[in-house]
């Protein structure tokens, strides 16, 4: 299980420096483990330098004066094919507070009363009706802009200027429940609410067989957690997934076949107020990322052209294969934390969708919107998302004019 990246108390770590650059010059990986045998987990890793990873971990200071610590990947891959070095930085999900230098962190200490009480509403709006749904009613996004941030520190202030720009492409926003599955819940629903087709992907006659198929090659998969229970037998866990995936090609088709607007957008309301249902497709989801997961990795060990994200995803020390990524994030995704930004591409690859991303605390910057991937494959559909901090994602709804990459 990964370590909180938030601290309770700021007074220790102010002591650190503001920036700690490690160099990571060899990436570390299983020895030789063959595509087809992801099983031994434990397998001494190798030492063979295929790129060069940069880690910078900066500390910044929340407006309640403690310290939080953020993680920016920098990953400098060299593609041979294309004899060019690609460049991304990934910021960690971590981030609680959109807080863009230490000049305005000092300054965000400084809230006002209507701020700090805006804030303690917010940590308690799940306890409220409306908070239990998972897809909240639509409201005007200027008037949601307003009621969130009417404070007048540096924070609020960008805050209005990013939901103003977004208010530019669209008119209204729905709020997404706040707990550990909103990029999934964000996600999926944007991308069934504008669904007019089953994707190719979901009509394979491969597709419900996928649980079966993998389990029958990695042992280790026996130790994938299904919503809420801790532990399953190797049968059971494959009826399971199975039945998980038969229901998305199910809920995609019957959606997608609806004409009208109004009544395609009625069946997800009714589909995501069925909470058995809809974190049945969650498990879903969270099966078919591990399963791009897993043929990402053995693309990338038998030496084809993999995105620059895999790089990244498997640079990670807690998840340097497949079974580490299992065990370490997608089982703990819903229950102790959600989506970090690499499992963002991962979850993009999964779909063959493009999640186009307003970050508000970006604003102003080259970052503000952001895609996954940042080289979509050409005919992917879109879905957009708004996030505030890079961990709890609402969406946009009634495109004022067409979204374009």
């Amino acid at each position: 299980m990964t370590e909180p990246t938030s601290f309770s108390s700021g007074a220790e770590q102010m002591q650190e420096e503001e920036s700690v650059a490690i160099h990571l010059m060899k990436h570390e990986k299983e020895a030789d483990v063959p595509s087809n045998d992801l099983g031994s987990a434990n397998a001494a890793a190798d030492q063979k330098e295929q790129s060069v990873f940069k880690v910078r971990r900066d500390y910044v200071v929340r407006s309640t004066g403690s310290c939080e610590k953020t993680d920016m990947i920098k990953s400098l891959v060299t593609d041979q094919d294309a004899a060019r070095n690609y460049e991304l930085y990934l910021p960690s999900s971590s981030i609680y507070s959109a807080v863009e230098s230490s000049e305005d962190s000092e300054e965000d200490m400084y809230r006002d009363a209507e701020e700090i009480e805006r804030e303690k509403l917010l940590l308690y709006e799940t306890s409220s009706s409306e908070g239990k749904l998972s897809v909240a009613p639509e409201m005007d996004i200027l008037e949601y802009c307003r009621r969130e941030w009417r404070g007048n520190t540096p924070v609020a202030k960008r805050m209005r200027k990013g939901y103003e720009a977004v208010a530019q492409k669209f008119a209204s926003i729905r709020r997404i429940r706040g707990d550990n599955y909103c990029a999934l819940r964000a996600t999926l629903f944007q991308a069934l609410s504008q669904a007019t087709q089953l994707p190719s992907w979901l009509q394979s006659e491969d597709f419900t067989m996928l649980p079966e198929n993998l389990l029958s090659k990695y042992d280790w998969m026996k130790q994938w957690q299904l919503k809420h229970t801790l532990s399953r037998q190797m049968g059971e866990i494959s009826d399971e997934i199975k039945e998980y995936l038969i229901l998305l090609r199910e809920k995609w088709k019957n959606i997608s076949e609806i004409k009208s607007p109004t009544e395609k957008q009625e069946a997800c309301d009714r589909l995501f107020r069925n909470e058995e249902e809809e974190y049945s497709l969650y498990e879903a989801l969270k099966f078919l990322m591990l399963n791009t997961a897993i043929e990402l990795y053995n693309d990338g060990k038998d030496g084809r052209r993999v995105p620059v994200f895999s790089w990244l995803l498997f640079a990670r020390d807690t998840s340097g294969n497949p079974c580490q990524l299992m065990r370490n994030h997608l089982n703990h995704i819903g229950h102790s934390g959600g989506l970090e930004q690499v499992e963002m591409f991962l979850l993009a690859y999964a779909l063959q969708y493009t999640i186009q991303v307003y970050r508000l605390y970006k604003y102003s910057t080259g970052e503000f919107i952001t895609h996954y991937p940042n080289d979509p494959e050409e005919g992917w559909p879109v879905v957009t998302l708004i996030t505030e901090d890079d961990r709890h994602y609402n969406i946009p709804v009634r495109m004022c004019q067409e979204t374009t990459l």
